[in-house]
């Protein structure tokens, strides 16, 4: 049974991750490459990640957003060459999306735009600190993604 401290304690671990988040989130958009936003270069790091032709439904359910964001964000990508959205050769009528070989590059050059705030971040702390933090994320984070729908 959680106590009243176990609850506050968990409360305050979820509003220091959340700030983490929006803090982190402004300040890699401000360096991310030509309008480049957070939400591109998480599709584009996505398909770095899994280099395999997804659904826009999956992606929208991966990225626990609508399908109508996440359409908005693969037509503004494909609009600059960064991913090709194609028929899906099972299902005309569905798409699939894969990045471009431009859309790895302006990942590359993302990657390089936000390493300079990275460095100056983690000079702060040592690698110590963030292998110690890791198992617990990491659980957390699969916790949380068992629970979704």
């Amino acid at each position: 049974m959680s106590t009243a401290n176990d609850q506050s304690a968990a409360i305050r671990v979820f509003t220091e991750i959340g700030i983490i988040h929006q803090l982190s989130q402004n300040a890699l958009e401000r360096t991310l490459p030509d309008g480049l936003r957070m939400a591109h270069f998480g599709v584009l790091t996505h398909f770095m990640r899994r280099d395999e032709p997804q659904s826009p439904t999956h992606l929208a359910h991966a990225f626990q957003v609508t399908k109508g964001a996440m359409t908005n964000t693969l037509n503004r990508l494909s609009a600059r060459g960064l991913v090709r959205i194609i028929a899906d050769p099972r299902d005309g009528r569905a798409k699939l999306v894969c990045i471009t070989e431009a859309g790895k590059a302006m990942h590359a050059r993302a990657l390089n735009a936000i390493m300079p705030f990275l460095q100056q971040t983690l000079s702060t702390f040592d690698q110590e600190e963030f292998e110690s933090a890791l198992p617990f994320l990491t659980r957390l984070r699969e916790t949380l993604d068992r629970a979704r729908d």
